[in-house]
């Protein structure tokens, strides 16, 4: 595996660390996704779990428009993977593996581009429970989000072609 990831400085302001981890989690699941072809990055753990590489880059993408454009920015932008149906982000059966990783990557500038003008402080719109979120939690949970999905794809990508690695 090709490892492009810029390690987080040790020591910043608020913003620059927290926005280095987020780049740098980021970055890890696109190592673990780097050098797969389409079929593998479409195969799944283990039954029942239709987990993939491939649906957790559907997935992540959903996760960053719905957290900066919808909450943060307040844009009335619609989910590109989800729907009501459960998990159909990881239905990957007719995906293309090129598509999602470049919305992927686009999808992330947009949100970097939102969340770079904006203070920590900055309270984001209600979400559908009446609740406002800060700049600063959407940054930690989506650093959390990461790394939690960064576990399963660590696990995916030994399974597939036995790599392992951070």
């Amino acid at each position: 595996m090709t490892d492009s990831r810029i390690d987080p400085p040790a020591a910043g302001d608020e913003r620059e660390l927290l926005t280095a981890f987020l780049d740098w989690h980021r970055e890890t699941l696109a190592v673990k996704c780097a050098g797969l072809t389409e079929a593998q990055l479409r195969e799944q753990s283990v039954p029942p779990s239709t987990m993939s590489l491939l649906g957790l880059v559907r997935h992540v993408t959903d996760v960053e428009r719905y957290w900066f454009r919808r909450i943060l920015a307040g844009t009335d932008v619609q989910a590109v993977y989800w729907s009501d149906v459960d998990d159909v982000e990881f239905d990957v059966a007719d995906a293309s593996a090129d598509e999602a990783l470049a919305g992927w990557r686009a999808e992330v500038e947009a949100c970097r581009k939102i969340s770079a003008d904006l203070p920590l402080d900055a309270l984001a719109k209600r979400d559908r429970r009446g609740d406002h979120y800060s700049h600063r939690y959407i940054l930690i949970h989506l650093i959390e989000e990461y790394a939690r999905h960064n576990g399963h794809a660590d696990l995916l990508r030994e399974r597939i072609d036995g790599a392992t690695g951070e």
